[in-house]
């Protein structure tokens, strides 16, 4: 297949360029920002786009990329902090001062040029930079404009080098798309040769390659994101993978059932009862990013154990996606920043048995919908809302208890539960609710109560990666609050939760 290489420099949303480049049927994927020249040649990409990201090249020791880049005769676009880089590496300069941008903005073209080819004269782009090119390198000039900056957009075209300050990938820019396509076909002439089955293909192949005739342990949720997973694995290991489901106590109501009864027909699942463990390990631990710690820790303390008893076995699958991996640390090598560390990342033990296979760690929840749908998973399976692997423990903020997890279990069943009899539960990216670590006054049968408040959180969302809090109507949040406090002992108040994603994340911990 062509393949576009995405270099990482940090930026939050720099899977997110690679995700509109699959979404015009080329493959990508990010890399490190200081890959070698060496590298890309083997890899032989048909393009390469340098991310956007949080440095500022006027500051010291910035990163950059291999400067054998510039030589390879690949087509090259630089976003925001990527041309930025790209300019002052080639003999430009880049300034700082009072054409800072952030919003959206208004893109004027200078002159005719295959990236902007199709495109109107004036349109709309998202700006998020302080710093501009204030000199441009030798044998560029500026294709396009903004009232404040001179250079919003550049080429050199006879080496096929061109950049944008403004971000394409972002749904405000209106015509970032289109600017793509013409990267990607009329300067690149990148093939349109990936789809879900095509990464199927790849992927078995790769897995294949990777475990040879060796058993693989494969961990199981019942969730969109391990059942993909394990489907896509048993495709390409048949008999040699290894389906373990744990119960780690933190699940919702029923959730071992139903995972049973769903996945139980697809594979041989063996399920390991480690509720008690869980719970112990967590006594007295408040601080979120501890219990994760912990969590991570103890599922892997749990896969050893099972890769003895059904093994011996060398390899650990799990469902990792790329949004775990870019908010627990920079994935590919970039300097981006951590928002919170996944259990299934940041959360394992630094020396483990184990050698991970994670098949799905570059994918969106919505590509690993997709990939569900060519692989003939079940609608009803596939339009789960996602579940955190630290399950309840990082919905209840403060100590985790037994208690506390069954009050929390109850509340949250009520609220999906109401959720899908209003046929509202799959216009919904996430819903969930959270135990608050604060207790209120109330008033229950005239007596005066001081009881536990949760709150309802209910997200719309394609990616995960920005989110806007879900608009639901106000009798079904009547009834999920009256039901809660009725009928779920010891809480008293039942609050709403209208933030959005930036700058709240979608789960509280």
């Amino acid at each position: 297949m062509d393949r576009v290489l995405v270099l990482d420099f940090g930026s939050q949303y720099n899977q997110l360029i690679c995700r509109r480049v699959r979404e015009l049927k080329v493959y990508s994927e990010v890399v490190p920002y200081n890959i070698s020249s060496k590298e890309i040649r083997k890899r032989q990409p048909c393009a390469l786009i340098l991310s956007g990201g949080p440095a500022s090249v006027r500051k010291k020791r910035p990163p950059k990329p291999h400067p054998g880049i510039y030589q390879l005769g690949i087509p090259i676009l630089g976003i925001c902090y990527g041309i930025q880089v790209t300019a002052q590496m080639l003999g430009g300069k880049v300034a700082g001062g009072h054409n800072r941008e952030y919003g959206p903005a208004q893109l004027q073209r200078l002159t005719g040029s295959f990236l902007f080819q199709g495109l109107p004269a004036r349109s709309q782009v998202w700006m998020s930079h302080g710093d501009h090119l204030a000199k441009l390198p030798p044998g560029f000039k500026p294709i396009g404009r903004t009232e404040l900056i001179p250079y919003a957009a550049v080429s050199d075209e006879s080496r096929e080098i061109y950049g944008v300050q403004f971000h394409p990938e972002v749904a405000h820019t209106i015509h970032g798309r289109d600017i793509l396509a013409n990267f990607l076909f009329r300067i690149a002439q990148c093939r349109t040769d990936w789809t879900m089955r095509s990464f199927i293909a790849e992927k078995t192949g790769s897995i294949r390659a990777m475990v040879g005739r060796e058993k693989v342990l494969c961990a199981v949720s019942g969730g969109v994101d391990s059942s993909v997973m394990a489907t896509l694995l048993y495709r390409a290991l048949g008999n040699q993978l290894v389906t373990v489901f744990v119960d780690n106590g933190l699940l919702r109501k029923n959730e071992a059932e139903a995972v049973r009864k769903v996945l139980g027909r697809r594979f041989r699942l063996h399920f390991i009862d480690a509720g008690k463990t869980f719970l112990d390990r967590l006594r007295g631990v408040q601080d979120p990013e501890k219990k994760r710690r912990i969590i991570g820790r103890e599922f892997i303390k749990v896969f050893e154990q099972a890769a003895e008893r059904y093994g011996p076995i060398r390899f650990l699958a799990q469902g990792t996606l790329y949004p775990d991996l870019i908010e627990s640390r920079s994935a590919f090598g970039g300097p981006s920043a951590t928002i919170k560390t996944h259990h299934n990342v940041g959360g394992l033990p630094k020396r483990m048995k184990l050698k991970l296979v994670e098949p799905l760690r570059e994918l969106f929840k919505d590509e690993v919908r997709e990939l569900g749908k060519a692989l003939r998973l079940p609608k009803m399976l596939l339009r789960r809302h996602p579940f955190p692997g630290p399950g309840l423990a990082v919905r209840i903020l403060g100590s985790v208890t037994r208690e506390r997890v069954c009050m929390l279990r109850q509340a949250d069943h009520i609220f999906i539960s109401e959720l899908r009899k209003s046929g509202l539960y799959d216009e919904v990216w996430q819903a969930l609710a959270v135990l608050l670590p604060v207790r209120t006054v109330g008033v229950m049968g005239d007596e005066r109560t001081y009881e536990n408040a949760v709150v309802l959180r209910a997200v719309t969302s394609t990616d995960a990666m920005t989110a806007d809090w879900a608009r639901l109507p106000e009798g079904l949040l009547s009834r999920v609050s009256n039901r809660i406090i009725n009928e779920v002992k010891g809480i008293n108040r039942v609050t709403y939760d209208i933030s959005s994603k930036p700058p709240s994340t979608i789960e509280w911990e």
